[in-house]
């Protein structure tokens, strides 16, 4: 009997590769790149030290992740993205800047986290401006729904804040729809729906692109609780 296939939240494209990132994967992956073998990751023995940590899942080019990193060296930062172009340009700013706070997976978040990541790991999630995948026959295709959210939910420490965004209203209805509707997750909006822009994160290409074709951005953030049932709202840690 065949199993059915997972239906993936991501297409590879044969992204244009510079030679400079080309050069990237090969000799500075050793540094900063995580192999994935059959046994969860020790992230203590990754990063070489015990210290709050960070996840942000489709990190793009590495805006984001790559200025946190910078600007917290007291965070470890652990970066998921498919495809190469992106790894490449990440793994150049982060040995140009010398970081020893952050690494690097080039595999599908879904299995990484499934497989590869152990619960209560992460202080913090990141998640910004996945495909919207917004023609309604692919709708199937995007990253967030329940059971994404609940393996998202598992992975953050209690307290733990996940931030999300996107350009695309209708997807971040289906964001607010699912985030409110998981047991382990609180709101940190005052009224359970979006919350302001983070000052920490830099415009992204995906945000400046959104602004020139005239979308908005929707912010959401929320906190892992105790238990299933909020009694308050928990206040995020600060990096």
């Amino acid at each position: 009997m065949q199993t059915q296939r997972r239906i993936r939240s991501f297409v590879l494209r044969a992204g244009r590769m510079t030679p400079a990132q080309e050069r990237a994967l090969v000799e500075l992956w050793p540094s900063y790149g995580v192999e994935l073998g059959d046994a969860p990751l020790d992230l203590e023995a990754i990063f070489g030290r015990r210290a709050p940590r960070c996840l942000e899942i489709g990190f793009g080019v590495g805006e984001v992740i790559g200025s946190l990193a910078e600007n917290h060296p007291h965070i470890d930062y652990l970066g998921l993205e498919v495809h190469r172009p992106g790894v490449g340009r990440l793994l150049l700013r982060a040995a140009q800047m010398n970081l020893r706070n952050l690494r690097v997976i080039a595999h599908d978040a879904v299995e990484v986290l499934k497989d590869h990541i152990q619960d209560d790991s992460f202080d913090e999630i990141l998640v910004f401006f996945p495909d919207p995948w917004h023609k309604k026959r692919h709708h199937k295709r995007r990253l967030i729904d329940p059971a994404f959210m609940e393996s998202v939910a598992a992975k953050l420490c209690r307290g733990g804040v996940l931030r999300l965004a996107t350009d695309w209203q209708a997807y971040a209805e289906q964001m607010l729809a699912v985030c409110n509707a998981c047991p382990r997750l609180a709101s940190l909006s005052a009224d359970g729906t979006y919350v302001p822009r983070p000052d920490f994160r830099p415009p992204t290409r995906f945000e400046r692109r959104g602004a020139r074709l005239g979308h908005g951005v929707w912010d959401l953030a929320y906190a892992k609780l105790a238990t299933s049932v909020a009694a308050t709202s928990p206040t995020p840690p600060q990096p």
